[in-house]
Formats: structure tokens, sequence, C-alpha cells
């Protein structure tokens, strides 16, 4: 009776874990840390094993169009727009998730410039000794944001000699380390870092959000673990870890 009770618990062990698969989301800029902390509760609910993928969106767009198979992306409105119209997407599991805005970083201790107007933020710019934002170039939404928004203020000579740019990651690590004075990012990339300061975000005329919209891929070998983790991203389990990272939901 033993040995039959330890093959039934055998068996069904062996059944669990051939139930078990990977589910990988690729996720862009900022939801990385929203994603990694849903992980757990994820994992608990579905026995699958979230494996997380962080790129920019232009990174990924390029990723995904070179056939990355993946079963959920978080990724920007427009790049998802235009993977829907290459079929690399299930269009009608898409869902907005969140969004964010500028904020600019000094290091912890420094004086706080003052960005309350827009002629205050050119002249905290222009002032800086050294300005920290995303490489245009690597696909990051608010680096290409950015460029543009000096060339509308009429400072991009002035920025340029002085631009530390980064190509992904936390812009707040060069303010963190001292090889740039200044820094531009989007808020949720600002807070986990430690050692500087959110200064706060770009005034209102000129803030920009980036908007971040969740789907399953078009041939995700996990759609029914895929739809799980929509639900959950959109849900209300995720709204206090936006909240805390900055971040909110689109308006409707």
């Amino acid at each position: 009776m033993h040995r039959a009770v330890v093959a039934i618990v055998f068996v069904f062990a062996c059944a669990t874990a051939a139930d078990a698969a990977e589910v990988k989301i690729l996720t862009a800029g900022a939801m990385k840390a929203v994603v990694l902390e849903l992980v757990p509760q994820f994992e608990k609910e579905t026995g699958h094993k979230l494996v997380v993928d962080n790129d920019t969106a232009g990174g990924l767009a390029k990723r995904i169009e070179g056939n990355e198979l993946f079963d959920v992306a978080v990724i920007t409105p427009g790049v998802i727009d235009d993977l829907a119209t290459k079929k690399k997407v299930a269009a009608d599991s898409r869902a907005n998730v969140a969004r964010v805005g500028v904020g600019v970083v000094v290091k912890e201790g420094a004086p706080l410039p003052d960005i309350s107007t827009v002629d205050a933020f050119k002249r905290a710019l222009l002032a800086a000794k050294s300005v920290a934002y995303i490489d245009p170039a690597s696909g990051g939404s608010s680096g290409i944001y950015l460029a543009g928004l000096f060339d509308k203020l009429g400072i991009a000579a002035e920025i340029k000699p002085k631009a530390k740019l980064k190509r992904g990651g936390y812009v707040a690590e060069l303010i963190a380390n001292g090889e740039a004075e200044l820094g531009l990012h989007q808020i949720s990339e600002i807070l986990p870092v430690k050692g500087v300061k959110l200064v706060g975000p770009l005034p209102a005329e000129i803030q920009n959000y980036t908007t971040y919209v969740v789907v399953a891929g078009a041939e995700a070998k996990q759609p029914d673990a895929a739809r799980a983790l929509i639900k959950l991203l959109t849900g209300p389990a995720a709204e206090s870890v936006l909240r805390a990272r900055g971040m909110e939901r689109p308006p409707s």
C-alpha cells in the first residue's frame, strides 16, 4: 500500500512538472521592474516559470521582426501597431498597461535645479556641465523624444558636446557615479537607483508620456499562460506596483 501511494505521488509530480513550462515575456524599459515584482504571483498561480527579457522598444521591434518567438511583450503602442501589420502579435490580446513621464535627476545632496517652467528647465540644461539621457540611436523612446525636444527648444547645439548617452539601462547610474551632472529619463527608471535625487517631472507643457501596451505573441508557445499574464498585468494586483515605480494607468 505504501509503495502504491509513493508511486501515485511520483506520477502526479511528474505530470505537474510536465505541465509546467517557460513563459517568455519581452519588456521595454520601465516595465521590467514591474514584471519582475509580479513574477512570484504569476508562477504561484499558474505553475509556470516566467522568463523576463528586457531591451529598448526599438531593440525589441528588431528582434521580433527577426522572428524571435515570445509569449508576451510589453512595448510602446507604435511598435505594437507596426508588429500587428506584420502579423507578429495576437491583436485581440492587446491592452494598455501603464504610462510614465520623463523626469530630471541629480546626484543625492546636489543642489536641485529649478525646472518649474520651460524657461527654467532650459536654463538648468544649459547650466549643467553634462547632461545624460538615453541614446536615441538605441531606440529608447525617452532618448528619441528628448533629442527632438532639444531641437524644439533651440538648445540642441549646446547640449550635444556635453551629452552623456546611455544605450539602455538606467541613466541615473551615470549621475550616481559622477559621470554626468544632470540626467533625464523616465521617472520609473530613476526611482530604483540609489545615490540620486528625482528633481521632478518635466514641465507639463513639454512632458512626454510613454505608454506601454501588452500583447501576446502571434506564435506564443503558451497562449493560455500568456493570457493569464496579461490579465495579471492589467488587473488590480499590478496597481500598487505601478504606483510605487512612478507609473500610472493610461487614461481611458
